[in-house]
């Protein structure tokens, strides 16, 4: 049988190993959810785990830790699992201060077009004015100087290709944009008659 000396030695040996694991997987879970944050969008398990430095279960295993102690902290930000991988988001009840946040300068037209653009996962910029006017043209510009839209030119089109920044996944989900933007977009994504009484103001006169 065991002396008490040495049951107490294994115990806190046992202790030890148990905190250093703890400590282990809690500093895990921070570095995962600075790389969520720095993303700015979904990350798959795989990219994650390689950006960790550590395989893909630790990986999965800090992320049940940092959602636990997220739902523990009441914080207004939680991670998510998405179809493309996890995000770090603003919570649902949260939504409402989504319209205090966006940039009062940000008219409904330019709100459209930085939809289309989210909705389909990035496109070309002739697509989008045919899909939302030749108003477009101005509110790419609007969009990219607020940082929520980058454009880069096509190598064998003259047409610039449009995409979402890190900045946009920080202020919106795109399952969510409907709801967040408040805007129909069910009915569909090109001008409304009020937006075309908008653009044929703006015109220049000649």
């Amino acid at each position: 049988m065991l002396s008490s000396s040495i049951l107490t030695n294994i115990n806190y040996q046992l202790s030890t190993i148990n905190y250093q694991l703890n400590y282990q997987m809690q500093r895990l879970a921070t570095t995962i959810e600075a790389i969520l944050y720095l993303k700015g969008q979904p990350v798959s398990i795989a990219e994650i785990a390689e950006i960790a430095n550590c395989d893909r279960t630790d990986a999965k295993d800090a992320i049940i830790e940092l959602m636990s102690d997220s739902a523990r902290r009441d914080s207004a930000l939680e991670v998510v699992e998405t179809p493309t991988g996890y995000s770090l988001q603003l919570r649902e009840e949260f939504a409402s201060l989504m319209q205090t946040l966006i940039p009062p300068e940000l008219g409904i037209g330019a709100l459209r077009t930085l939809a289309a653009i989210a909705l389909k996962g990035g496109i070309a910029q002739a697509d989008l004015v045919d899909l939302r006017g030749s108003g477009a043209y101005q509110q790419v510009q609007e969009l990219v100087e607020l940082g929520f839209v980058r454009k880069r030119r096509q190598a064998d089109s003259r047409s610039y290709w449009l995409q979402v920044t890190d900045k946009f996944h920080r202020y919106f989900q795109v399952d969510q944009l409907p709801k967040q933007l408040q805007i129909d977009f069910q009915a569909n994504l090109y001008p409304s008659a009020e937006e075309e009484i908008q653009l044929e103001c703006k015109k220049p006169e000649i």
